[in-house]
């Protein structure tokens, strides 16, 4: 089987992005690790489909499979390049789109020059709803890991995620404590680990490490789980700068109750035809 495929970036987490609209496949867990080997495949973090959609208020079906084969519920950044991978391909002409994720409905918005607005939803901070095992909400959560504990906020925009402030998340052992929290048994389906380091009232530095990916160049749902876990904690303002090893995402929260929006470019960087 020959298929079309577009390689993509947001920031510098990386996509294979598949229509399969106009074609047909399905990819088991195996081929896509091999796709993702950054050495002998195309190289990704996150293989995106685009896909019909099942509800009549959708334009399309959004799938995200991380790059060791498993499906995850949702990927800011990838949401950004699903955007301008179909109005680009010309499979809408619409600049709002509305599409299914595994973690629930998102609003894209393409403005001017080459950036997204994606309305991620409304956070969920209840334990049962991310999911993460604590007695109640709280604002955050002791976390004991193998010789240390932690003090985390736990959120989910849609996927879940752990955000823990360091003093210097550039110099912080991330390759060390990323896939202690990413595999905790607190929670059950594994989470996405940030590492937020508060620069001022409106703006941060985030590094993510992401589960099934390892740490990434950027993470757009960790952005917004950094910046609501922050602004809980009276440490933002209602809009944010986030930088990000792969660049900066503009963030915007009202509060508890309202939807995070974030907007941030998306960009192409080659096209390609493989054989399954």
């Amino acid at each position: 089987m020959l298929l079309h495929f577009t390689k993509m970036h947001g920031l510098g987490n990386d996509f294979m992005v598949l229509d399969l609209i106009s074609q047909r496949a399905r990819l088991r867990p195996e081929q896509i690790r091999r796709l993702a080997d950054r050495h002998f495949g195309i190289g990704f973090d996150q293989l995106l489909t685009v896909e019909p959609p099942t509800k009549p208020d959708a334009d399309f079906c959004y799938r995200i499979f991380n790059a060791d084969g498993s499906e995850v519920e949702n990927c800011g950044n990838g949401a950004r390049c699903f955007a301008v991978f179909v109005h680009d391909k010309k499979l809408t002409c619409k600049q709002t789109l509305r599409v299914e994720t595994a973690g629930g409905p998102l609003i894209l918005q393409l403005n001017d020059k080459g950036l997204v607005t994606v309305d991620m939803g409304v956070p969920r901070l209840q334990p049962d709803d991310i999911p993460f095992q604590a007695a109640q909400q709280a604002t955050s959560y002791p976390l004991q890991l193998q010789d240390q504990t932690l003090e985390i906020g736990a959120v989910s925009m849609g996927n879940p995620h752990a955000v823990l402030r360091v003093d210097d998340v550039l110099n912080y052992p991330v390759e060390q404590i990323g896939p202690q929290i990413e595999s905790h048994p607190r929670f059950p389906k594994r989470v996405n680990a940030g590492f937020l380091q508060v620069i001022s009232r409106n703006q941060g530095r985030l590094r993510v490490y992401e589960r099934g990916a390892g740490e990434t160049l950027a993470c757009g749902t960790g952005a917004c789980a950094a910046m609501v876990y922050g602004r809980l904690q009276g440490w933002f303002d209602s809009r944010v700068e986030m930088h990000l090893p792969g660049g900066c995402l503009q963030l915007e929260w009202s509060g508890e109750g309202h939807p995070v929006k974030m907007t941030g470019p998306a960009q192409r960087v080659f096209e390609g035809h493989l054989f399954i």
